[in-house]
């Protein structure tokens, strides 16, 4: 029988339903004779080591929909309809929809779907390239606003309300404000008192909130925007929620003032029209694993194993780590720390090579670490191990000497409008020639994918040091 239990005053079933995995599993038992898509027909013509590799049951399940009564993407049926309308009641959304490409494909069409050419649309500038990529595609041309400058990290902090008011009382122009909270190391705008400002002025609040998909489903997280008064939200569930890598969800809130059949016939236009049943159900598997009993005590371990990590590196001599306690919130499960002496590409390869630490990116100032729902208490002793002993060693470092940056933090100047310059008849210049000229292109290493030139952004000396890894650069003619 199931049981319920609450969470945030909530409350969910310790039994739940997965509808595109209990389908999928149905085909599985009760196989049939395959005349159709994908050619290698459940695994038959697949080279040996792929198959030893990955194992004869992932290709038996490698299938498309509207077979084996799986249902399709596009428009949503069977139980891929019930999969979504399952996750809308679980992040608290009015309509749900489950994305193939990642956050990018969400914010793409949120571009396409609620954007035009001439429409001006107020972007933090640490926004991820794929906003970038939508507004290039749509014509419409950001307004930036830069948040705050965190000293000694070299990285962007939080956005405040004022800085948005004051955008939208200069230009009435402005027709959308695109905000990314958290940042990618985890720093938290207040999106409540945000969204109250655009519902002051009347427009469209969207929130790209990749990283903080965990956050509708325990408390000592921050509170997610689709309760904050954000009309659209994008949740990355492979980065932090436990599905399959490229699958993401965009869901319309329920007060939203956005016309959610016009994000439907983007998607649509975006997607595959062979969407993969396996990434569709490991979208479901996530969202019913997040609302199991077990589920729930994975995010309270995350949560405990970031505690216990931060408090051993409180304790490590040159070692700091970036802190909510700092004057602004942050995810108590993205941890940002730096080295004195160490830059944090020379940390990232030390852990790497001395160590077998994988961490999730870094910059010239430090590392990013998450605490993953996956990992084991016994993954951060060992860190914290490793971590103490890299302070304690004399380890010398090349890059630290190096004039090298690996975080954009200029603002940029806009001499051409995004798209204009996109498809402007364009050139392939050295480097260190592109001083004074116009980026025709988006330069953006990922991660964290925030832009370092976007198109009709004019190239400046303060640029070089970003680009150390690029011989040219593409500029308009």
């Amino acid at each position: 029988m199931a049981k319920e239990i609450k969470i945030n005053n909530k409350k969910y079933s310790t039994k739940v339903k997965a509808p595109i995995v209990e389908a999928l599993y149905e085909a599985y038992k009760n196989p049939t004779y395959q005349f159709h898509i994908p050619g290698h027909t459940k695994g038959r013509a697949v080279y040996g080591d792929f198959k030893k590799l990955i194992g004869q049951k992932a290709l038996n399940i490698d299938t498309t929909d509207e077979f084996d009564n799986l249902g399709t993407l596009h428009p949503a049926t069977g139980p891929i309809k019930e999969a979504q309308e399952l996750a809308a009641e679980a992040f608290g959304a009015k309509k749900t929809f489950f994305l193939l490409n990642g956050s990018t494909a969400g914010n793409l069409a949120i571009a396409m779907a609620l954007t035009k050419k001439g429409d001006r649309v107020l972007v933090n500038r640490n926004c991820h390239r794929s906003i970038l990529t939508g507004l290039i595609i749509s014509g419409a041309e950001p307004v930036w606003i830069c948040p705050k400058r965190i000293p000694g990290w070299s990285i962007w902090g939080s956005i405040d309300a004022e800085q948005i008011e004051n955008e939208l009382k200069k230009d009435n122009k402005i027709s959308m404000v695109w905000v990314t909270n958290p940042t990618y190391e985890g720093v938290v705008s207040d999106v409540r008192s945000i969204s109250s400002v655009c519902k002051k002025y009347g427009v469209p609040l969207v929130v790209d909130e990749a990283h903080g998909c965990l956050w509708n489903f325990n408390k000592h997280l921050p509170e997610t925007a689709l309760k904050l008064g954000a009309d659209a939200v994008v949740h990355s569930l492979h980065k932090t929620g436990g599905s399959m890598s490229q699958t993401s969800m965009l869901h319309i809130s329920k007060g939203s003032c956005l016309n959610e059949k016009s994000v439907e016939k983007a998607l649509k236009l975006l997607h595959t029209t062979s969407p993969s049943l396996m990434l569709l159900a490991s979208l479901d598997a996530a969202r019913a694993n997040l609302q199991t009993q077990s589920g729930l005590k994975q995010i309270d371990k995350a949560v405990e194993n970031a505690k216990y990590l931060r408090k051993r590196l409180d304790n490590i001599p040159k070692l700091h780590q970036l802190k909510g306690d700092f004057g602004y919130k942050t995810d108590v499960t993205k941890v940002f720390i730096k080295i004195d002496g160490l830059s944090g590409k020379r940390l990232e390869s030390i852990l790497e090579i001395d160590f077998k630490i994988e961490v999730e990116s870094a910059s010239d100032i430090g590392v990013l670490i998450l605490c993953n729902v996956g990992n084991k208490r016994s993954d951060f002793k060992y860190l914290a191990d490793a971590l103490t002993e890299i302070a304690s060693r004399d380890y010398k470092d090349i890059y630290y000497l190096e004039k090298r940056k690996h975080m954009p933090m200029l603002e940029p100047q806009i001499v051409m409008s995004l798209r204009d310059a996109f498809y402007s008849d364009k050139e392939t210049i050295k480097k260190q020639d592109a001083i004074g000229r116009v980026s025709a292109e988006v330069v953006a290493e990922c991660p964290p994918g925030i832009s370092i030139l976007l198109p009709g952004e004019l190239i400046t000396e303060e640029h070089l040091p970003y680009l150390n890894d690029y011989e040219t650069l593409e500029v308009v003619k």
